[in-house]
């Protein structure tokens, strides 16, 4: 069992920047691909980015790619997103998300944890 829990979000006006951690339960957090999702009201959750467990392989939704940057810290159990450059459409509650084994997905479906979620909110 893993358990997640993100901070960091808040609001922010465009062109701003923000910082999610996302602070992970348990021993094994180096087992763990992980991942960063967002939805919006109304909308779907949608993939923003993610990392594979050792942190070699990272990918990145084509909205967000060169503003945002993922990372992990392993010792630590943590994951972030550093985003950069906000724009309104960035908007969305983020969560992040564990997946069991090496590689990430940017499947939602392919998931096994899940935190609760940070609201970020960009002002024009």
């Amino acid at each position: 069992q893993v358990q997640l829990v993100e901070s960091g979000g808040g609001l922010v006006q465009a062109g701003g920047s923000l910082r999610l951690s996302c602070a992970a339960s348990g021993r094994t957090f180096s087992s763990y691909a992980m991942g960063w999702f967002r939805q919006a009201p109304g909308k779907e959750r949608q993939f923003v980015a993610a990392i594979s467990s050792s942190g070699g392989n990272i990918d990145y939704s084509g909205s967000v790619k060169g503003r945002f940057t993922i990372s992990r810290d392993n010792a630590k159990s943590t994951v972030y997103l550093q985003m950069n450059r906000l724009k309104p459409e960035d908007t969305a509650a983020y969560y992040c998300a564990a997946r069991r084994g090496y590689l990430s997905s940017v499947n939602v479906y392919e998931y096994d944890y899940w935190g609760q979620g940070t609201q970020v909110t960009v002002s024009s």
